[in-house]
């Protein structure tokens, strides 16, 4: 079994919608940790399931409408289809059957979901609007994050854990 999958969800032709792609997009061009695979989902959904249960731990970005400011990033530990946004973008319901799907297969990876605040999910373009590009280096920042809190899991599984104070 395979480590951690990124995973950007979205429709890159309408604009916000596609932070998830874009985001890939960006992290194609830095050096990723080994073991840490990347994936432009699209809008693929339910199709996503086999590639998906290769991997212990998904980090998913996707874009979502709520009433938060645009570009607000939130950090979300799903753990049932219901527990993802109520309105998480365009493909809401090919997301929310593919985690139902791996949930009854009962193979279902540990999924940490990465949800930006669009104001409009609907509008064609390929460029960010300026709220949401101006979230992308957290957003990024947020993945590196994720990436060392399972890192260090991993690595203190079944020791006793030791905290180091930054300078």
């Amino acid at each position: 079994m395979k480590d951690i999958l990124i995973l950007g969800i979205g429709n890159l032709v309408l604009k916000d919608e596609g932070v998830g792609i874009h985001i890939i997009h960006r992290l194609e061009q830095m050096q990723l940790p080994e073991g840490v695979d990347i994936l432009d989902g699209g809008t693929g959904g339910i199709f996503l399931i086999g590639t998906l249960q290769q991997y212990r731990h998904i980090i998913m970005i996707d874009a979502t409408l709520d009433s938060l400011p645009p570009g607000t990033v939130r950090r979300i530990k799903p753990r049932f289809s219901i527990d993802y946004p109520l309105l998480l973008s365009a493909h809401e319901i090919g997301l929310k059957d593919m985690i139902d799907a791996m949930i009854l297969q009962d193979n279902i990876p540990d999924i940490e979901l990465i949800v930006v605040t669009a104001k409009d999910i609907q509008e064609i373009g390929m460029e960010l609007s300026p709220d949401i590009k101006k979230s992308m280096n957290n957003i990024i920042e947020l993945i590196y994050d994720i990436i060392n809190e399972i890192r260090c899991k991993q690595l203190n599984f079944g020791r006793e854990i030791m905290y180091r104070i930054k300078p």
